[in-house]
This record gives C-alpha cells, sequence and structure tokens, in this order.
C-alpha cells in the first residue's frame, strides 16, 4: 500500500523559508514522478511544483519560480519542497502526490495517483 507523508508546514513571517518533506512508503520514489499541489480556503486545488522519475526534469508554478525547489533524496525516499521568500498568498495546505511509474510530471491533479493528507502552511504578513 502507497503512503505519503507531508511534514515540515507550520507558521512563518513573510520573508521567511520553510521546507516541506514526503515521505513515501510502499512505492520508489525515484522510479515516479512527484507533485507539490495547495490548496488556500475557498480555492481550488492548484499545481505548484513536479519533478520526473529520475529527477532530470521539473516543472513550478510561475508564481513560485525562483522561489520554491523540488528536490528528492532517493536514500530515504523523500521529496522536499524549499520555499524561500514566502508570501502571505502562499498560505494554503500542501498537498504531495506520486503518479505513474516512469512518468514526467504533470500539472494536473488528473496526473497523479496517490496523494498524502496535507501538511499547513501559514505566512503572516
Amino acid at each position: 500500500q502507497v503512503q505519503l507523508a507531508e511534514s515540515g508546514g507550520g507558521l512563518v513571517q513573510a520573508g521567511g523559508s520553510l521546507r516541506l518533506s514526503c515521505a513515501a512508503s510502499g512505492r520508489t520514489v525515484s522510479l515516479y514522478p512527484m507533485g507539490w499541489f495547495r490548496q488556500a480556503p475557498g480555492k481550488e486545488r492548484e499545481f505548484v511544483a513536479s519533478i520526473s522519475w529520475g529527477g532530470a526534469s521539473t516543472m513550478y508554478e510561475d508564481s513560485v519560480k525562483g522561489r520554491f525547489t523540488i528536490s528528492r533524496d532517493n536514500a530515504k525516499n523523500t521529496v522536499y519542497l524549499q520555499m524561500n521568500s514566502l508570501k502571505p498568498e502562499d498560505t494554503a495546505v500542501y498537498y504531495c502526490a506520486s503518479g505513474p511509474r516512469y512518468g514526467l510530471g504533470s500539472r494536473n491533479n488528473g496526473g497523479y495517483d496517490y496523494w498524502g493528507q496535507g501538511t499547513q502552511v501559514t505566512v503572516s504578513s
């Protein structure tokens, strides 16, 4: 059974940084594309970043480019989202997701078949 467990969320002031982690079990993350999405109150879940199987290709939502970095540690079977220069509009529940084997990643929710429970990120102004 595949399980994804996010951690690292919290309350931070604008301009600060957080690193989210997504620990996977039941699936070897290096063989699957991984993504981060977020959902703010009253809004739909939106794409944040993805990394292809093997890690050669990454994608970012325009508003986080240059501020967020997605990476993976294959030895720990964990994917990370380093978030710098945080803004109040980054406030949301952040979700980790895993896609089909050998995929390149997707900006769409439908491109992933397993999801974590989410971790809250709150950025104060």
